[in-house]
């Protein structure tokens, strides 16, 4: 791999006697991991049905490094399981932000710059349904991939959001337990990985990066309760980015104390005499690709210890319109076993399950507020693809349950008509016990409703 000469003189400078380990890294291959979706499943059931060998990674109780796809009969991406929404492919270092930040049930956790949705699933999987995520990135383009993978993977209590850290915290003022700040950063870290990294290093200039980060910093303090968690992550070495990123903020919030993380699998202590910063910071930790099984990753821990109290405003519920609640009702006793629990509000044609004790988000750019139910169109009840990943199979009530190897399975993921018999109406598809989307039975054929979008498959 080419890597550009003045990123390998500054590493040389910096690391000294261990650079010869660091940059004959480059010449070993990356690892692969997934993570299993707790929401789903446990981990012991996804190890008895994993058609991977799997190995555990140390700093996460969910992740697994696999083999690449030439040693697999076939790529965990595409295999039914994946988009049954089982597990989630994401780089082992990556897994670390969120499971450090330990999302507890109950919680309200923003996670600031969350597409294309890694960290905010796996967050999910802590809270277990119960209290409220709020995800968000400010480039609309990835917040498509961020809804997607909040629909795909079942997370119930999400408000995903396309907007600035400061109309965020005009909302939400001390509001969240916890807070991720997966920063955008030069990327060093990610070299090994991918070579547009390393082709694109120059063009991400470290110092405007430092500024970007620092701009999104800026309204954190504002949305966190005192005794709240910030989380800082990147995936770049630079200490500008990193401790002196921290140290910036600890020199404007001094009210904040680094916790210390446990180092585990490898990881190193954070660096803060690299660029004279906060004695504190050596508590936050470096993942360096010759010390560890992942790509370089830097993450700090803060505890808010004053502050502010939360003003955050109660969720004004607007009153559901009767017809759309009929509907909604009339679907549910037929295809839905157990009657679903919360708050059901409804945004121009679409009815949603939305979070206890959400505050008034009125004039931010929202675009999904908790479970979207489906929509009401021509005076019908139309289910959503994220109501049918949300609810574990037993809960519908007419099921075709696939076999793993039918070739059905594939012909549904292609978007094709199934030639099956059954009882006129909704229907839900599931693969091995688990639903990957809805069907409609109109005499002889099912009517395929997986999404358009979701057709991936060869």
């Amino acid at each position: 791999m080419k890597l550009p000469q003045k990123f390998i003189d500054k590493m040389e400078a910096l690391l000294g006697e261990e650079y010869e380990d660091f940059i004959g890294s480059y010449d070993t291959n990356p690892y692969h991991g997934l993570r299993v979706n707790r929401l789903k499943l446990d981990v012991e059931e996804f190890k008895r049905i994993s058609p991977f060998k799997l190995q555990s990674i140390p700093w996460t109780k969910d992740g697994f490094y696999y083999q690449p796809e030439s040693d697999q009969a076939i790529a965990p991406g595409k295999h039914p399981y994946y988009h049954a929404g089982l597990y989630y492919i994401q780089e082992p270092s990556a897994m670390a932000p969120a499971a450090i930040i330990d999302a507890k049930p109950g919680e309200k956790i923003l996670d600031l710059c969350a597409a294309p949705g890694g960290k905010s699933i796996q967050i999910a999987a802590g809270l277990n349904g119960r209290g409220i995520l709020v995800a968000n990135d400010i480039n609309s383009n990835r917040v498509k991939a961020l809804v997607k993978n909040i629909e795909l993977y079942g997370v119930k209590n999400a408000v995903v959001t396309n907007e600035t850290p400061q109309h965020l915290a005009e909302k939400f003022e001390g509001y969240f337990d916890k807070i991720l700040v997966d920063a955008p950063c030069s990327g060093e870290g990610m070299m090994r990985k991918d070579e547009n990294a390393a082709k694109s290093w120059e063009k991400f200039n470290i110092e405007s990066c430092s500024t970007m980060q620092r701009d999104i910093l800026k309204y954190v303090d504002r949305m966190l309760k005192p005794g709240g968690i910030l989380c800082y992550s990147t995936c770049t070495f630079s200490p500008e980015e990193n401790e002196g990123t921290m140290t910036w903020f600890l020199e404007n919030n001094p009210y904040y104390e680094v916790i210390e993380i446990q180092k585990v699998g490898g990881m190193s202590s954070g660096n803060p005499q690299w660029i004279k910063g906060n004695n504190e910071l050596t508590h936050s930790v470096r993942f360096w690709p010759h010390k560890i099984k992942g790509e370089g990753h830097y993450v700090a821990l803060l505890r808010k210890k004053d502050g502010m109290n939360s003003h955050a405003t109660k969720y004004i519920n607007q009153p559901v319109e009767k017809q759309s609640e009929t509907l909604w009702e009339e679907f549910e006793t037929d295809n839905i076993n157990e009657t679903l629990k919360g708050t059901i509000q409804v945004y121009g044609h679409n009815l949603c399950l939305i979070p206890d004790e959400l505050p008034d988000i009125k004039g931010l750019n929202v675009i999904r507020t908790g479970l979207q139910l489906g929509s009401i169109e021509k005076k019908r009840f139309k289910p959503s693809q994220a109501l049918v990943m949300a609810l574990p199979i037993h809960q519908f009530k007419d099921v075709l349950n696939l076999d793993i190897g039918a070739q059905e399975v594939i012909r549904y993921l292609k978007g094709e008509t199934l030639m099956l018999s059954g009882e006129k109406g909704w229907r839900v598809v599931g693969v091995g016990g688990y639903p990957i989307g809805w069907g409609k039975q109109i005499d002889g054929i099912l009517k395929n409703g997986y999404p358009k979008a979701w057709r991936k498959m060869k």
